[in-house]
């Protein structure tokens, strides 16, 4: 019981972290478009993060210049694990018209595993829908896998604590038991 609990805790609306690396903001206008209600992406749980501490999907947009490497890959790591990289547009899959030129440091995946790319210059929204949709499947299977690998088993070997052992001072932290009149309703609001 309390796995299920555990596990369905863990799923959460994708929030998205927008990354422009030198974009030409084809790709950003269509990123914009499928927000709105025309498309309605948020109808799948997606929305934009204001930071990257707080996202789960980093897209990044455009060709990744020298100047802007060392920001994109600040940004990629501050982005808590497990995360998924998606790549938009033919730029930061392979630097698209301006490959070759003396600013470009090259495709992103040269510096950074990445899970998804949407290919297009700029991609249709659906296309856009359908790659952010196999991000959420690959964000819920690394979450997955992270819960399998975090899981604890008992320490059946650890002797119990004797009597001696424990402190007779009074706990001062009353956060770790809530009063009975503090106790949230499961239906929401208070008791």
């Amino acid at each position: 019981m309390f796995k299920k609990l555990i596990t369905e805790s863990m799923g959460k609306s994708p929030w998205l972290f927008h990354i422009n690396a030198g974009s030409c903001n084809g790709c950003d206008i269509e990123l914009v478009a499928v927000l709105t209600p025309r498309y309605d992406a948020e109808r799948l749980g997606f929305k934009l993060s204001g930071s990257p501490r707080q996202a789960d999907i980093v897209v990044v947009t455009g060709p990744v210049t020298k100047q802007s490497l060392p920001r994109v890959l600040r940004a990629i790591s501050q982005v808590p694990e497990p995360r998924v990289i998606v790549t938009m547009g033919s730029c930061p899959q392979s630097g698209n018209v301006f490959r070759g030129s003396y600013s470009i440091a090259g495709p992103l995946s040269k510096y950074v595993d990445v899970d998804v790319d949407i290919a297009g210059c700029a991609p249709k929204p659906e296309a856009i829908i359908d790659g952010l949709a196999l991000a959420m499947k690959i964000l819920s299977d690394k979450r997955a896998a992270m819960y399998k690998a975090r899981k604890v088993k008992p320490a059946a070997a650890e002797p119990a604590a004797s009597a001696e052992a424990v402190s007779e001072e009074p706990v001062s932290d009353v956060s770790a038991d809530p009063s009975p009149d503090t106790a949230v309703n499961p239906e929401g609001g208070a008791d």
